[in-house]
């Protein structure tokens, strides 16, 4: 069994377990939660095996998040539609991650990053944030579902390694965990290969972690089930940003194939009902 396939089983159980069971107003489900949950993953690339998991999602979703774009129509959408219930009826979606990133707060954020780290490879302040005080959450009268999740990452080299930390302020441990772990580890690698060093430890932070009431069964599957799935290498090459920044659509089939070769999971697991 992969670390990741491990570790996420065990928290799993733990939420099962020991989580606190609450109803979220805004969604109007039942929830168990578990507070502060944290991955630590270095052995290989972190892709859940324990059931199978969109692969082009994933890829297509974070090169579009690098772009800087917020129109889903620019290229996502060929894709996935997961982003389609929050389009505006310009195309536009306003919390875009990689928008946020790269121009909502008036500077390229990761433009900047890499130019920091490439100067001061030491630097402890490689911080990215997504989560605009201005605009988002803190507001009881105001019930958005459309506000990011993932809020902040930070970025350190250490040991010659990119070691990346992603704080998320809530994650659905069933359907959106393990998509977003995967994506941001892809970030990691591509940001890793761009400045010329190797990939370091993910770490993956969740304050609310939660699993609805509506997967509940679908976890305790997740729990029955054994991988035999081996650790995941997957390559970056240095041009792999500069061609994500041009939305280059072989950049995701390059990205895939070196993937799905390597990919053993189990069957997956349908009928899964995303609560927005």
């Amino acid at each position: 069994m992969s670390e990741f396939d491990e570790q996420y089983q065990q928290a799993i159980k733990k939420i099962l377990e020991h989580g606190v069971e609450e109803l979220s107003q805004r969604t109007g489900h039942k929830t168990k939660i578990l507070p502060g949950l944290t991955f630590e993953l270095e052995a290989g690339f972190p892709l859940l095996s324990l059931r199978k998991i969109p692969i082009k999602m994933f890829v297509a979703e974070q090169i579009w998040f690098i772009s800087g774009s917020r129109r889903p129509d620019d290229f996502l959408t060929k894709y996935t539609k997961i982003w389609s219930e929050f389009t505006n009826v310009d195309g536009v979606i306003s919390t875009a991650y990689g928008y946020r990133w790269r121009q909502h707060f008036g500077r390229d954020q990761i433009a900047a990053l890499l130019n920091l780290l490439k100067k001061e490879p030491s630097s402890r302040q490689g911080v990215v944030i997504t989560w605009d005080p201005a605009d988002d959450g803190l507001n009881p009268d105001v019930k958005k579902a459309n506000v990011p999740c993932p809020f902040c990452f930070t970025v350190n080299i250490i040991g010659g390694k990119l070691c990346l930390h992603n704080i998320v302020r809530s994650n659905d441990m069933v359907l959106g965990c393990p998509a977003d772990v995967a994506g941001f580890a892809l970030l990691q690698r591509i940001l890793a290969a761009k400045l010329g060093v190797e990939t370091g430890k993910f770490t993956h932070t969740i304050s609310n972690a939660h699993i609805y009431d509506v997967h509940y069964q679908a976890a305790e599957e997740l729990l029955k089930r054994k991988s035999e799935q081996p650790e995941i290498m997957l390559k970056a090459e240095p041009n792999w940003f500069d061609r994500a920044e041009k939305l280059d659509e072989k950049l995701v089939e390059e990205i895939v194939e070196q993937i799905q070769g390597q990919y053993e999971p189990q069957p997956p697991i349908t009928g899964l009902e995303i609560v927005l």
